[in-house]
């Protein structure tokens, strides 16, 4: 196994639980010694090189987002807020202060369509920064909302896996206490969010509480994200855990392997259907067809209050072909990018699909877990309906 290059390291004055080697971690952080730089995990090198990128531009953030420096959900938002408060900074050097703060949260916004955190951390930016008037009272107040985004993503995964870690609970409980095997698609971890996780917080909980259990971990192509992140991550908690390829959740669901399945989400409709990574619903066809309970793992800033129908509305991002075609992998001592098709063929690239509320057994909240449906939800959200 390739070890891990630690090309920088720091430790955060903030309580953290993830760990980096022996180092607490957040996912994304303002720099203690200058606040108007935003450090975050470059997660294009892992799970060999670990990397922290520096941002302190509007436009290092979006290319950062849009390029999947960083990415899943929570984070995605978190950044976003980042962003918004580089975008206060930003405004301070221009002529028209407002237009330009408009025309970051666009840009921000344009970014990502598919995640709705995004949208949700620059609109409560936008809504914080016009209670004040002067440009230096927007600076403070896009900072302090940053910092309060990243904050209530960790403290909500953190409840979502106190929540959670009642289901594995239960299944430990009936198997008289052997290993509960878990199977997750793409990476809803730490590394997604900006402490915790989401769909791993209750296996991170479980493990914390002395519960056997084992991950199956989805190598998540075309981007592998399970094999690169998820796995990297588990790795670093010491949790037991195998990676497998795409295709064998539903051989595993067959012969009795699998007790659970736990994954993240992007989008979350007010009736419980979720968009997440390529791949996800055929996970929780299998799950049906077997008779395996299928949760999703999501904060409440991932639901989109405004759309019933996930089929239907949710816009599903189509990005370069390039990642179909091409992997990416440790060789000679380096990161290198190699080519896995015909160099002539045609690849097409959708980054999520959508999981029917039908299929799913639960939706995992900092609130509770509740049914999929708009009946349920509602009951955990009342002031959202």
């Amino acid at each position: 196994m390739v070890g891990l290059l630690l090309r920088y390291l720091r430790t955060n004055s903030w309580k953290q639980e993830m760990k980096v080697g022996s180092k607490n971690y957040r996912t994304i952080w303002l720099n203690e010694a200058n606040d108007k730089v935003v450090c975050a995990i470059d997660q294009r090198y892992l799970p060999h090189e670990f990397v922290i990128e520096n941002m302190s531009t509007l436009e290092e953030v979006c290319v950062s987002i849009k390029d999947m420096h960083i990415r899943g959900a929570g984070l995605i938002g978190a950044t976003a807020g980042y962003g918004m408060h580089i975008a206060t900074l930003e405004a301070k050097r221009k002529k028209d202060g407002e237009a330009y703060l408009q025309e970051a949260a666009k840009k921000l916004k344009a970014t990502r369509p598919t995640a709705v955190n995004l949208e949700w951390a620059v609109n409560r930016q936008l809504q914080a920064i016009a209670k004040v008037k002067t440009i230096e009272e927007k600076i403070y107040v896009a900072k302090q909302t940053a910092q309060l985004i990243a904050d209530e993503d960790a403290n909500h995964c953190k409840q979502i896996g106190e929540h959670g870690v009642k289901l594995i609970a239960a299944i430990s409980e009936k198997k008289k206490g052997e290993t509960v095997n878990i199977l997750t698609h793409c990476n809803a971890g730490w590394l997604a969010f900006v402490d915790y996780g989401s769909a791993t917080a209750p296996m991170y909980e479980a493990q914390k509480r002395g519960i056997k259990i084992h991950v199956w971990v989805d190598e998540t192509r075309p981007r592998n994200q399970g094999a690169s992140l998820t796995a990297w991550e588990l790795l670093q908690q010491g949790v037991p855990h195998t990676v497998i390829a795409d295709n064998t959740g539903g051989h595993l669901m067959q012969h009795g392997m699998v007790d659970l399945v736990i994954t993240g989400a992007d989008r979350v409709t007010n009736a419980g259907d979720a968009a997440n990574k390529i791949g996800t619903y055929l996970k929780a066809l299998a799950a049906k067809d077997n008779d395996v309970p299928f949760y999703v793992a999501l904060p409440s800033s991932t639901f989109d209050w405004k759309i019933s129908d996930g089929v239907k509305e949710i816009e599903i991002e189509e990005r370069n072909a390039d990642e179909v075609k091409y992997m990416q992998g440790w060789c000679d001592g380096k990161i290198k990018t190699v080519l896995v098709t015909p160099m002539e063929s045609n690849a097409v690239n959708y980054g999520f699909d959508v999981t029917p509320a039908r299929l799913i057994t639960g939706l995992i909240t900092e609130r509770g877990i509740s049914k999929a449906n708009k009946k349920s939800i509602q009951e955990l959200f009342p002031e959202d309906k």
